[in-house]
């Protein structure tokens, strides 16, 4: 521990801590546009200067380390001018659309031009005149609204290794942009939203499709049929005042159902269908000598990633759809034609997480039912807003239950939200579908947090089934790496393997409330283990709605109407 003087406040602090960050422990919030407490700083906008004793420059706040004996200011005449300055300037090159603007009442600039009451600008309004750039699948960009802090450079290549952006030009001229120019479209962008999630103002969002909703609900010929993914119900709350974690599943429905949706489902549901389908597969592969490690194939943006960067690898990806697209194929083939509808007149709606879930229900593959699958995404924020839209008050709303049939879950499903979710469901299923026996434990707690890369194993009759898990695609790639290498010399490190697009999992999604930091994703994963452990049921291969739908339609895991409609396959970029 050190000991340092902060605006006459002497504190305690560890060794190593920033003075940003010292300051917060006394109490004192001082200002940045460029900091975040999950990301590297990196100095760029010069909002959290601070006048410490003995340097004869003003010094970053964010990048200065806190030392034994230090004197700081925070808030010296000469800091609120420059701060007020800095922040004018920001300002006369911002356009002035706060009211149109996506991130209105969430922005971080905003926020700080309040704090700091600039009523009035000293410089000339400039304005880019930029081009949106609406290319990508999840996700918009644009750059008349960026201020050049660079958290969306450093997550995309930080974190995820995709390195889709970058800064670009030089002096005025910079903009954050794919290279060479193209567009997001274009370019290795793997629509995961962590760039939205990071950027403090509205010039990354997410692709809204709320207008097409409405317009569906509004026709009387179309039977709209939605679907809840897993981390959406520990999530959506966070958009009403309601502490992160917080389960609001029936509260969903209820908003759902309110808002003119014809029949609800859940995508636990699906969840529970999917490791009866990948665990089958998985014990074919164990057993016949096929392809491993199996790699889950759930997470739309390591999809694509692995697509990418990783092709050599696809054939270690299972076959199996997403959750959401394996509900979105049943609900237009079996859901139809039980309730006499045709296919053609439903719109499939799935609620998500994610940014990249708009990529995938894009996908030309995924139409196996004739139809596209899945019509729309919503993100877990796009919702919001449709409910506040519709005038709801959400947190006093009576909860209810989803239509049946294509409802019923397992706290397995419910668990797909979180990193290592996946493959403890997973596990439970394919332990006792292959010995026949029951579990002493459900819980496999080391596969469980944020941690970056978990390892583990697994005895089943005799055979150690080595397992790993990993979030955010940086972690995905040293993963990978082990494979590549491991299976140039002819190893199997092992068997089975989860990978999770965003850190965290998909409580983690680019379409989750902001702010969206590691701190709320753990609560939200606490939320879903809390479910998990509190439902009757919590294995996938005991979910009786899922077992009458084989009896009924699917026939068994693994069959050929399984594997035409719930199974895909990956193309190399």
């Amino acid at each position: 521990m050190i000991t340092l003087t902060i605006d006459k406040t002497t504190i305690q602090v560890a060794k190593g801590t920033s003075v940003l960050d010292a300051a917060k422990q006394a109490g004192v919030d001082i200002p940045t546009l460029c900091r975040h407490e999950d990301l590297t700083p990196l100095g760029t906008c010069g909002m959290c200067m601070v006048d410490i004793d003995g340097f004869k420059d003003l010094q970053r706040a964010c990048i200065t380390e806190a030392v034994e004996g230090m004197q700081v200011q925070t808030n010296t005449p000469q800091l609120r001018k420059l701060r007020r300055g800095l922040l004018e300037l920001v300002l006369a090159t911002h356009p002035d659309d706060c009211l149109q603007c996506i991130k209105h009442g969430s922005c971080e600039l905003q926020k700080l031009a309040d704090r700091f009451e600039i009523r009035t600008l000293r410089y000339d309004k400039y304005t880019r005149g930029l081009p949106l750039d609406r290319t990508a699948a999840g996700i918009v960009r644009d750059m008349n609204k960026c201020i050049g802090c660079g958290r969306c450079v450093s997550v995309c290549h930080e974190v995820q290794s995709v390195k889709a952006i970058d800064f670009m030009g030089r002096g005025s001229d910079t903009i954050i942009s794919p290279g060479y120019g193209v567009s997001m479209g274009s370019s290795v962008c793997v629509n995961c939203g962590q760039c939205i999630v990071y950027c403090p103002t509205g010039a990354l969002y997410e692709k809204e499709m709320i207008d097409e909703v409405w317009e569906a609900l509004d026709d009387p010929k179309k039977v709209v049929v939605a679907q809840v993914a897993p981390a959406v119900r520990v999530a959506l709350g966070e958009e009403f005042g309601m502490a992160p974690g917080s389960l609001v599943i029936g509260k969903i429905y209820s908003a759902l159902r309110s808002l003119g949706i014809d029949y609800i489902f859940d995508t636990n549901f699906s969840a529970d269908l999917t490791i009866l389908e990948e665990g089958t597969e998985l014990l074919e592969r164990l057993s016949s000598g096929g392809t491993l490690p199996l790699i889950t194939s759930c997470s739309p943006g390591w999809i694509k990633f692995g697509e990418t960067y990783y092709p050599e690898l696809l054939d270690h990806v299972s076959t199996c759809k997403s959750p959401q697209q394996m509900l979105g194929t049943i609900i237009k083939t079996y859901f139809a034609k039980t309730h006499t509808i045709d296919p053609e007149n439903i719109v499939s709606l799935s609620i998500m997480p994610c940014t990249a879930k708009k990529f995938e229900a894009a996908r030309p593959e995924m139409n196996d039912s004739g139809y596209q699958d899945v019509d729309y995404v919503l993100t877990t924020r796009e919702l919001a807003r449709m409910i506040r839209q519709a005038g709801l008050q959400f947190k006093s709303i009576q909860e209810e239950n989803p239509d049946p049939v294509l409802s019923q879950y397992t706290g397995a499903a419910t668990i797909f939200g979180a990193s290592g979710g996946v493959m403890e469901a997973a596990i439970r299923s394919a332990y006792e579908l292959k010995t026949q026996k029951t579990l002493g434990s459900l819980d496999f707690t080391d596969l469980r947090g944020i941690e970056g890369i978990k390892k583990a194993s697994v005895d089943i009759e005799g055979t150690e089934v080595r397992v790993a898990v990993s979030n955010g695609l940086s972690n995905a790639r040293k993963l990978l790496n082990i494979v590549a290498e491991a299976k140039e010399r002819g190893e199997m490190p092992f068997h089975f393997i989860e990978i999770m697009a965003c850190r965290g999992g998909c409580i983690g999604g680019g379409g989750q409330p902001l702010e969206n930091t590691l701190a709320k994703r753990a609560q939200r994963i606490e939320g879903l283990y809390a479910e998990d452990k509190n439902l009757p049921i919590r294995k996938s291969h005991e979910n009786a709605e899922v077992l009458g739908l084989y009896k009924e339609f699917l026939q068994k895991p693994g069959s050929e109407i399984s594997h035409h409609l719930l199974h895909t396959h990956y193309t190399a970029r």
